[in-house]
């Protein structure tokens, strides 16, 4: 598998920091659209635009995240300190991360959780055809897995009502973004059986206060939230607020991943298996070693 990226690169006398984007159709994002906005910041950033001020210059998505990473790495090739050491953090431990099982056919998503059965956590992909068939032949499959499940803004508000006793017979531990982002005033006041996740519903850190009586938990992606700032600061409110955390990603390569790692280990659910769809990723990337994700080396983002 492919995919594509837009890469920023910071330079500062013989220094420089990287960042990774995934420009995503869903919030009208093209590699373009993405690079334009890019475009319309760099004189002043080579003016002397700073981290802080970047917030204010470009609205949270895709091309600020990637710019926003790359001062984060910058500032860890200057003072050779890595990003962990500036957030107070030690070294990133190597995280469960869930695999996927992409929608198909029920028979191929079984075969599929086959394969998977010894992982420690996997993410099952629904539509609103058959949710129930498809959650139970990869529980059948996989049986002592955790499941997190994903509708991908398929289902109705019924269907969730409907699906709640099989969520519970499936042992599933989350059910991320059920609904349609903009049909999710339904779910105010709801008490479901299993704890429901924001994923498209969630950006940044302004709109947890109209998420709180909706969602149980909230997936951080440094795409939709605009960079690792702003992820830190989605991260420390919807903390406060006691809500679960779930670190997510696109597909991306293990540059775009490297900084999702200081939001996933504060996280209850991880899913950072992007590099692991690519044909090719960076030298020193993320790989899985006994059913754990490890964190790309800091050479690759980072690092001091």
């Amino acid at each position: 598998m492919a995919a594509d990226v837009v890469v920023v690169e910071l330079r500062q006398g013989d220094r420089r920091g990287r960042g990774e984007a995934v420009p995503y159709a869903r919030y009208g994002e093209t590699v373009d659209s993405v690079i334009e906005q890019i475009n319309e910041v760099s004189d002043a950033i080579s003016s002397g635009l700073s981290q802080s001020q970047l917030q204010e210059a470009l609205a949270p998505g895709a091309a600020r995240n990637a710019i926003d990473c790359a001062y984060w790495d910058l500032a860890a090739q200057q003072i050779g300190q890595p990003v962990h050491d500036q957030l107070g953090l030690g070294p990133l431990p190597a995280l469960v991360s869930a695999l996927t099982v992409s929608l198909d056919s029920v028979e191929a998503m079984h075969a599929a959780a086959l394969k998977l059965r010894n992982a420690p956590l996997l993410k099952v992909k629904v539509d609103a055809e058959d949710p129930e068939t498809q959650l139970l032949a990869v529980r059948a499959a996989a049986p002592d897995a955790r499941l997190i499940v994903d509708p991908n803004e398929s289902w109705t508000f019924d269907i969730l009502k409907a699906m709640q006793p099989i969520l519970v017979e499936a042992r599933v531990d989350l059910v991320e973004q059920p609904l349609p982002a903009d049909e999710d005033a339904v779910l105010e006041g709801f008490v479901p059986l299993r704890p429901i996740c924001a994923d498209e519903s969630c950006h940044v850190a302004e709109d947890l206060p109209r998420l709180l009586n909706r969602y149980q938990a909230i997936n951080i992606k440094l795409d939709k939230a605009g960079g690792l700032t702003g992820a830190l600061q989605l991260l420390w409110n919807a903390q406060s607020a006691g809500m679960l955390i779930m670190s997510g990603c696109m597909i991306s390569s293990s540059l775009g991943i490297a900084p999702a790692f200081h939001i996933a280990r504060h996280a209850s659910y991880v899913d950072l298996d992007g590099p692991l769809w690519l044909e090719q990723d960076y030298k020193g990337g993320a790989y899985l070693r006994d059913g754990q994700l490890v964190a790309p080396e800091g050479y690759v983002w980072g690092g001091g």
